[in-house]
């Protein structure tokens, strides 16, 4: 076996195809033998993982090793996978959240409870925690996993502060479906789906200033920020005191009186539409967003998706920084939230548009959440 792989890893920089090699990997895995994939794959990584730009055989190689063990059912599986995912750590971590994000896809909480005593890193172990959640996994009651996620020491990992059970705001997460070939998710941005609000000329709409600082800016837009950072997109947060109380009728009116750069020139010729927008829609919008990304990239994966849209709400709903997950929750319902979108040359309308707004109980604050991405 040593031999063989080898000859593979001295041949792989001249393939202008390794789809055998893929074969020759689920051959192996359809026979029993996962440690052939996870040798085979450490021995990659060991020549060609730490490169600042690797081959991309090595890459497509690799990753169809990690989706075959990371998907495939089967309790011998899972140790292979995190023997693998040890021996190729990268310094941004972001194969421990896609490997996390894998195995939770495609294996019972029973058999990954594993990896909290076996080959895993402490970040691993935060991610699968939190992407078990997502899928409804009781975390407090699994042998294994319970006393890890349940301890003290990593209260201070980011991750730490979420919850380790889904909210009713977070209801039942659209999650990414894969397999060893690739993977599929669904894409709820776009215009609003509840009725539209019409702009009424009469109505009264208060006088507002803006309050926007650099740090709810960037809290507000942390659901998408992986759009600007990793792919084309744009974002616009900002945050409004109004005068006098904010109806629901007057919301329209009022946002187009706010000198948003993402409804420059919408009005009568432009399209333009509000609609009002239940806070588990806005968790849904936002989280598909930081999870699967935009155009160009895959997103912070589950767990470090559902943290950014929580950092969104925090700041959309101006609660306090030293807010709870659950201060933060019964914040987002006692706000009103409307979904907008516009025909302006700002919003790419493509695929990745997103347009929120938050209305505090008292009704004398707004914020906004503007997003789009292009390819």
């Amino acid at each position: 076996m040593v031999d063989r792989i080898q000859k593979i890893v001295t041949m792989l920089p001249g393939l202008k195809s390794v789809t055998n090699i893929w074969k020759v990997a689920e051959r192996r895995l359809a026979q029993g033998d996962a440690s052939f994939l996870a040798d085979l794959g450490i021995a990659l990584a060991g020549t060609y993982g730490s490169d600042s730009r690797p081959i991309w055989q090595y890459g497509s190689v690799f990753d169809h090793l990690l989706r075959l063990l990371a998907t495939t059912p089967g309790p011998g599986n899972v140790p292979q996978a995190l023997r693998l995912v040890s021996s190729a750590q990268t310094a941004d971590r972001k194969l421990d959240r896609y490997a996390a994000s894998l195995l939770a896809s495609s294996h019972p909480a029973e058999e990954l409870a594993y990896a909290f005593t076996g080959h895993a890193s402490e970040e691993l172990r935060a991610c699968l925690v939190h992407e078990l959640v997502l899928r409804g996994a009781d975390v407090t009651e699994t042998p294994g996993i319970a006393g890890w996620a349940t301890s003290a020491h990593w209260r201070r990992h980011p991750l730490g502060w979420l919850p380790l059970a889904l909210s009713e705001v977070e209801g039942q997460p659209d999650l990414p479906r894969y397999n060893a070939q690739g993977s599929s998710y669904s894409m709820p941005f776009g215009p609003p789906e509840d009725r539209n609000v019409a702009v009424v000329a009469e109505v009264h709409v208060p006088s507002a200033q803006e309050t926007t600082t650099e740090t709810a800016a960037k809290g507000i837009g942390a659901a998408v920020a992986n759009w600007v950072d990793e792919s084309n997109g744009r974002v616009e947060a900002r945050v409004f005191e109004l005068a006098g109380p904010l109806e629901a009728e007057s919301v329209p009116r009022a946002l187009l009186g706010l000198g948003l750069e993402s409804l420059k020139g919408a009005g009568r010729k432009t399209s333009f539409s509000v609609a009002a927008c239940p806070p588990d829609r806005a968790w849904r919008v936002l989280f598909a967003a930081a999870s699967t990304g935009g155009a160009y990239n895959s997103g912070a994966r589950g767990a470090y998706g559902r943290l950014a849209v929580w950092q969104s709400l925090a700041g959309l709903t101006g609660a306090a920084e030293a807010a709870t997950a659950e201060d933060v929750e019964a914040r987002v319902r006692e706000c009103a939230w409307y979904g907008f979108s516009a025909g302006t040359k700002w919003f790419e309308r493509v695929a990745w548009d997103i347009g929120l707004v938050a209305v505090s109980p008292e009704h004398r604050r707004l914020s906004v959440l503007a997003a789009t991405d292009t390819d």
